[in-house]
């Protein structure tokens, strides 16, 4: 079809086209830059902790006052838990995955270097925590009994310098920020103190439990061989099978406030691991829906737009349709006029969206950190919109379409 008509037409009505165009240029940027955040909430919500999530639930204990026995108390607690009908593990730990905190530590690859090379996560494990958690072994292997000892004595000890910890596991995400390339296993990083930290392990998953550090730091953990009592987080972790969960959290509740009623449930914090997820992924569960109903919402505008336009343009055409009918022209070719001037408004807005949706991507990555926007976002945005287009202005045209010659000449 020669599109000279179409723009003759078009430069005739500069308002109504200018106005069209602004509208799918607008929603065009909008769209690839919402979509786009969309993704990522979702890359989010969807992460792999390498927890058997299903079958965890977390006890949090808080002492009233003082505990010169916590250590012993903490081995106490773990026998009781470890004998409730129906759990498989127990565990103590410093902190657990999704919650809005972290231990998080330096971590140097040369015992002289001035600044960390990254910040990682430290877990305090003892001896059933990679049982009790679920994580996989992909490399190297678990702690060994004499590797263990008390948090509480070797954090004395890094104060006065003397002692270092001589090994950790480490997930595959810091293996590879640290050694990319290389076998980790044997090889030394510097962390809590100015002796090396030897890597005898590596598991494929373990999550940080904030955000600190942004989405690609998420799995920078490691795992020090440090048995932690309660007063360190006050986290036991208990794994059960999903359906027994509940019963298993009432009990493990009873045994630990028989041991001692000097300490206190947290009860806001008591829940099951699934629990925990779904609260640490709240807002952006909530963000991933308002951006789709504004995807939806910018939609239906720009297409009710794309309708009435062409609707209004079918009305101030009439005599014009009539005229080309009466002269030969088919349906088909009326139809495929109106197609053709919304495909070229609509390519025009798109073009002016991408860039605009990459100078408001900028602005996201300015204040808020985030990332840039792919370029396969942009064809998407198009095809979209060119679809919507398309969509929108069928029924007005097949409306233009329909027009007898002799109605629409009536008054020629």
């Amino acid at each position: 079809m020669d599109i000279r008509p179409i723009l003759s037409t078009l430069m005739r009505h500069k308002t109504a086209a200018s106005l069209i165009v602004i509208e799918i240029a607008l929603t065009c940027a909008i769209i690839c830059n919402a979509l786009f955040m969309i993704s990522d909430r979702l890359t989010q919500i969807r992460e792999i902790s390498g927890l058997a999530e299903d079958e965890l639930v977390r006890v949090q204990i808080l002492s009233i006052g003082s505990d010169a026995d916590q250590n012993a108390r903490t081995r106490t607690d773990l026998v009781a838990l470890r004998g409730i009908p129906g759990v498989k593990d127990a565990t103590v730990l410093n902190q657990v995955p999704f919650v809005n905190s972290s231990w998080n530590s330096g971590v140097r690859l040369k015992q002289e270097q001035q600044q960390s090379t990254l910040s990682a996560t430290t877990y305090m494990a003892e001896d059933q925590f990679i049982e009790t958690l679920g994580l996989k072994l992909v490399a190297g292997r678990d702690f060994n009994a004499d590797e263990y000892s008390d948090a509480s004595s070797l954090l004395d000890g890094l104060t006065d310098g003397d002692n270092g910890i001589p090994g950790a596991i480490i997930t595959r995400a810091l293996a590879d920020k640290l050694f990319p390339g290389e076998d980790p296993i044997g090889k030394g990083f510097y962390s809590w103190s100015d002796k090396p930290t030897r890597v005898v392990g590596v598991v494929e998953n373990l999550v940080r439990p904030s955000n600190q550090g942004g989405p690609t730091a998420r799995e920078y953990s490691m795992v020090f061989p440090l048995r932690p009592h309660y007063n360190l987080g006050g986290n036991y972790l208990i794994r059960t099978s999903p359906e027994r969960r509940a019963e298993v959290l009432e009990a493990a509740k009873k045994v630990l406030q028989a041991n001692g009623a000097d300490r206190i449930i947290m009860e806001e914090n008591t829940k099951t691991v699934e629990e925990l997820r779904g609260e640490f992924f709240q807002a952006p569960r909530a963000m991933a829906w308002l951006l789709g109903i504004v995807c939806v919402v910018l939609l239906l505008v720009t297409a009710l737009g794309i309708v009435g336009l062409a609707s209004f343009w079918v009305q101030q055409r009439t005599k014009q349709i009539g005229v080309r009918r009466a002269l030969g022209a088919t349906r088909g070719q009326i139809l495929r006029y109106f197609q053709t001037e919304n495909f070229l408004l609509a390519s025009i807005g798109i073009a002016l969206g991408m860039l605009l949706a990459f100078a408001i991507n900028q602005l996201l990555m300015g204040k808020y950190e985030m990332a840039r926007l792919p370029l396969f976002y942009l064809p998407a945005g198009a095809v979209l919109l060119w679809a919507l287009g398309q969509v929108a202005v069928w029924a007005p045209a097949r409306r233009a379409a329909s027009i007898p010659p002799a109605v629409a000449t009536r008054s020629v």
